[in-house]
């Protein structure tokens, strides 16, 4: 079972558009991809949420959420606040198993590593489940401060980076963006593996799963994505 798990340094960095490009991207080489969602926040019953979002841009159809919860806030705090149970460990690492048929899973969390996702934490996943994290960085100020201390928790814990993505590459880059994309890996150690272009994720399907194989460097994508 080929699993990845998707975080980001915070909230708002891209980790949805990036999980529809990985899954375009692996899918682009004939691999069959499912993507696990365990907690939705900010979406009412019978809405769109991001795994919907995922499937209109890369055409995965084998999607899995396990939690919803109508307040944009942690997941752990929006079940509290609907009164729903919270969500466990050991359902969540159940929900991904399910899909172990695929030939890949792509696992993406609600804000950043250390989010409780209930009565657990993307961080926690990681470990019960020996699998690798992709970090979807922001491009702009603050960004190498959240970065490090993202890999360095994921360090801590002995659980393997899989690489960093900038989530949303602006069109006209500051310098500060500039300056970033270099020194990302620098201040890491962690390899830079892609970026998506801003505004990607209001393109057409056709151009998002044309492009997005384009996205991440071709060796990365062999090792997680195609391999």
């Amino acid at each position: 079972m080929s699993v990845l798990i998707v975080t980001g340094t915070s909230t708002d960095v891209g980790k949805t558009i990036v999980t529809a490009a990985l899954a375009a991207a692996a899918r682009s080489a004939g691999r069959s991809v499912a993507v696990c969602k365990p907690a939705q926040t900010g979406v009412q019953p019978g809405e769109p949420g991001d795994l919907a979002e995922v499937g209109r841009l890369a055409g995965v159809t084998r999607t899995l959420e396990l939690a919803r919860y109508p307040d944009p806030l942690a997941p752990d705090t929006a079940a509290r606040r609907c009164g729903s149970p919270l969500l466990t460990l050991t359902e969540t690492v159940a929900g991904v198993e399910s899909l172990a048929d695929a030939d890949l899973t792509l696992v993406e969390g609600a804000g950043g590593l250390l989010v409780r996702m209930g009565d657990f934490t993307v961080l926690d996943l990681a470990q019960k489940m020996n699998a690798p994290v992709l970090v979807v960085a922001a491009a702009g100020l603050g960004t190498l401060n959240h970065s490090e201390l993202t890999t360095r928790a994921l360090s801590a814990a002995g659980v393997p980076c899989a690489g960093l993505v900038i989530g949303s590459w602006p069109v006209a880059p500051d310098l500060a963006s500039d300056c970033n994309r270099a020194d990302l890996p620098a201040v890491t150690g962690v390899d830079l593996v892609g970026s998506i272009p801003e505004g990607a994720g209001r393109w057409t399907p056709e151009r998002f799963a044309k492009s997005a194989p384009g996205w991440f460097e071709p060796a990365w994508t062999q090792r997680y994505l195609t391999a």
